[in-house]
């Protein structure tokens, strides 16, 4: 049983994004947690960044600006510098919800059980920093994971990827997953990360929104969309999964369209053996707040 409160370690990878690190920065300490590691690594800023990280210096449990091997060796030789139970990363552009520490931290005392958690309900901020978007990706399931269903593109079933910046994990896990990104890769060592850790423990959803990502146009992810999704095509090949034919594509697709309103309902025992069991539909399970406390449902995703 957890005596004293898990300590969760955040590291915020940066390089030239000072229009919007004071947001970010300010997204992870405004939740004043008292069990707080945070960590920045700053690639050698030349745009004012670096004054920006000064300003919060007494705050951090670590800062350095230097050279670095790129954006994925930035978050790793972050992560070196931390101890927590809980870990994850927030680029220097996106930002945390208000409560978000405080509910990932719940979760993971409540439900020991639970190695990774993610948001059910993505958020987006536009270039201003405000909330412009909301989307339902309803729960995560591995054989889905491996058949496609978060690639993000229009060959996820019409689903959503997992959402990086909502996405907190155990130390443990990490350690037993390797303990590191995969820096070979240049854009999806994330989605290569998600792969690693679905091989040791299913990822559970939460559906109160934790983080989101900031569209500016700027994003490594956006202009190199097609690299990012040739990576995350190669990761599921290396381990033995891999986009469905479009056939079947199609056909999930229509599914999760007509059914996703349905996929958190509970639902007769009879119609989940034949959803389950025709290889349509896997199980997922989702945290919800019931009233003052949380409780674990199970849905479905295809």
């Amino acid at each position: 049983m957890q005596t004293s409160p898990l300590t969760i370690s955040i590291v915020t990878p940066s390089y030239n994004q000072v229009t919007f690190l004071h947001e970010t920065i300010d997204s992870v300490l405004s939740q004043q947690d008292p069990h707080l590691e945070y960590v920045i690594i700053d690639g050698g800023s030349t745009d004012g960044s670096v004054d920006v990280i000064k300003q919060y210096a007494g705050s951090l449990t670590y800062w350095i600006s230097e050279p670095d091997r790129g954006h994925y060796d930035a978050v790793n030789k972050g992560f070196s510098h931390t101890t927590g139970d809980i870990m994850a990363w927030i680029n220097s552009d996106d930002k945390y919800t208000p409560s978000a520490f405080s509910i990932v931290r719940d979760v993971f005392t409540q439900f020991p059980e639970i190695q990774w958690l993610t948001t059910i309900q993505p958020l987006g901020w536009d270039a201003t920093g405000q909330a412009a978007s909301i989307n339902f990706s309803g729960g995560f399931n591995r054989t889905s994971f491996l058949k496609g269903g978060n690639l993000p593109t229009k060959g996820s079933f019409q689903r959503r990827f997992i959402q990086q910046e909502s996405t907190f994990w155990r130390r443990a896990l990490w350690e037993q997953a390797g303990g590191r990104l995969d820096t070979t890769l240049h854009l999806a060592a994330d989605f290569e990360l998600w792969a690693r850790f679905y091989q040791h423990s299913d990822l559970y959803g939460v559906l109160a929104p934790l983080g989101g990502f900031r569209s500016h146009g700027n994003q490594r992810s956006v202009l190199h969309a097609n690299q990012y999704l040739s990576e995350a095509e190669m990761v599921l090949r290396r381990h033995g999964g891999g986009p469905c034919p479009w056939p079947e594509a199609l056909l999930r697709g229509v599914v999760w369209k007509l059914c996703q309103h349905l996929s958190l309902k509970p639902m007769p025992p009879w119609v989940r053996k034949i959803a389950q069991g025709s290889g349509l539909s896997f199980p997922s399970h989702v945290v919800v707040r019931n009233g003052t406390e949380w409780r674990i449902i199970s849905g479905f995703v295809v």
